[in-house]
């Protein structure tokens, strides 16, 4: 290959995007493609971890209650100080969880922001027009729906930057059925997103099947 091929993956809290893209590295690689991982927030760094304070009220402050532009920054920045540290051009691909695509999604629908205009233009043009961070190839969403998605974030279990309970953003079902709607608007305005159905009559398909139409998304670019 000439030139990295990006591909990140979105949805909402638990659609199993680590699951996937796990998957398709093993698949990748086995093809005989150099392949790189990113995943966002970096609740270690320190933007990504400023995040986590924010989405755990650690401080006292929740990110429910930033401004969606301020809040967008700080999520911006984790990705701009990870690209600055990582050279990601020996690779063949580079595989990402969460990228630009759901500051955009995140930042346009919280209650605070429902009367208010998205601002996929803003994070857009924040990210890769002002931070340089580079275009994904494919963007690659997950859909579930709300209550398998929620089943799985229950099964998470302990993670670092929120302990064993949801963040701010996972534990408000208005804001995740609202992401949903959002990330499938984006996905009809914006070229180079593929959507990947999860769901068959109200359940969720087989994590294989799922890896089949990942991987057949993904080989159409590669």
């Amino acid at each position: 290959m000439n030139q990295t091929k990006i591909i990140a993956f979105e949805g909402i809290d638990g659609t199993g995007k680590s699951v996937q893209m796990e998957a398709l590295r093993q698949r990748l690689e086995e093809r005989g493609l150099s392949v790189g991982v990113l995943s966002f927030p970096d609740y270690d760094s320190f933007f990504g971890g400023c995040v986590g304070r924010y989405l755990t009220k650690r401080d006292g402050v929740s990110a429910s209650d930033v401004d969606q532009r301020s809040m967008a920054l700080w999520f911006a920045m984790d990705r701009w100080a990870a690209f600055r540290d990582f050279d990601y051009r020996p690779y063949d691909v580079l595989l990402i969880n969460r990228y630009v695509l759901s500051n955009a999604v995140y930042q346009s629908i919280r209650d605070r922001d429902v009367d208010r205009p998205d601002i996929l233009e803003f994070v857009l043009e924040l990210e890769h027009g002002q931070l340089r961070l580079p275009r994904p190839d494919l963007y690659l969403i997950l859909d579930v729906d709300l209550s398998a998605a929620q089943n799985n974030v229950t099964k998470k279990g302990y993670r670092e930057y929120v302990g064993d309970e949801k963040d701010e953003y996972e534990k408000q079902d208005a804001i995740q059925l609202r992401a949903r709607a959002k990330y499938l608007a984006f996905g009809e305005r914006l070229d180079g997103v593929q959507v990947i159905p999860c769901m068959e009559d109200g359940a969720l398909l087989p994590i294989e099947t799922i890896a089949q139409r990942v991987y057949a998304a993904a080989a159409r670019i590669l």
